[in-house]
């Protein structure tokens, strides 16, 4: 219930950025078109949202037999969890998430690079924690908070740069030389809006999660490799993440600099693994 009202807050919100950006460009008709794009922004994300994702990231589905699919098929008896799909990311950067809009059309994801350095130990880790999400049902507001950031961004700056070429999105004239604050705030504070969102949503569901995939797994060891392994190398190996997706990864996916390094969607990794071996005590 709680992550169902978290995604209704969050669909309002990222709704309202875009109403009221639309109103300040283009007054009632960029109202009217911010409208309309936030209802399909809405419908979109919750329906599609795990697809769209999926497609960013050129994930390709794999069946029994495969060494990830093996793993997720065994933790998903041990959690009690109906099967999800599982794709393979052709990413050399270790990574992986989980997306859906629930338990029953979940999917969890991996890239190339995870599974070339981790043992099965601290890959079953990884699919442990990922299937927590699932288990906790943070997919829906993960997946359609990169939906709705990711298409907050995109839309932002077409709409910014639609005023700043046409005199804004319902072309009046006196916008044409000036009202610098509506393009700044279309360009750069909606992202940023995004950003804030998500950071609000991630950060303490990641301890939830490293929690419950150790007790799905077992044990808490292979997720704590993993997490130092896939920390280390993620460093020198980035993954290219869309910034709107960087909080459904197990790790954040790129070390931004500047303006960037304010936005983490993770606590930090050595507080992640405190936690987990405090729970062995």
């Amino acid at each position: 219930m709680g992550n169902t009202v978290k995604t209704v807050l969050l669909l309002g919100l990222l709704s309202g950025v875009l109403l009221a950006l639309g109103q300040v460009i283009g007054g009632s008709n960029g109202l009217l078109i911010a409208f309309v794009l936030a209802a399909i922004m809405n419908f979109g994300s919750y329906w599609f949202s795990d697809k769209l994702v999926l497609r960013m990231y050129r994930a390709q589905e794999v069946g029994p037999g495969h060494r990830l699919y093996s793993i997720v098929e065994r933790l998903t008896r041990q959690a009690n969890l109906p099967m999800p799909r599982v794709y393979i990311i052709p990413d050399p950067s270790p990574n992986a998430f989980a997306t859906g809009r629930n338990p029953e059309h979940a999917a969890v994801a991996a890239t190339e690079g995870v599974l070339r350095i981790l043992t099965d130990a601290e890959l079953e880790g990884v699919v442990a924690h990922e299937l927590a999400h699932v288990k906790n049902r943070d997919i829906l507001i993960s997946s359609v908070a990169a939906t709705l950031a990711a298409a907050t961004i995109m839309v932002g700056r077409m709409m910014g740069y639609a005023a700043m070429f046409s005199g804004g999105v319902g072309g009046r004239s006196d916008r044409r030389d000036g009202n610098p604050l509506a393009l700044l705030a279309m360009i750069i504070l909606a992202p940023l809006a995004a950003m804030l969102i998500q950071m609000w949503i991630s950060r303490t569901r990641e301890f939830s999660a490293d929690a419950g995939g150790a007790t799905i797994a077992g044990n808490p060891y292979g997720l704590v490799e993993a997490l130092k392994k896939i920390d280390a190398i993620s460093k020198q190996v980035p993954l290219d993440a869309n910034p709107a997706t960087a909080h459904m990864f197990i790790i954040k996916p790129f070390s931004g600099p500047g303006l960037m390094s304010l936005f983490s969607s993770h606590p930090p990794t050595e507080a992640r693994i405190r936690a987990l071996l405090g729970t062995t005590r």
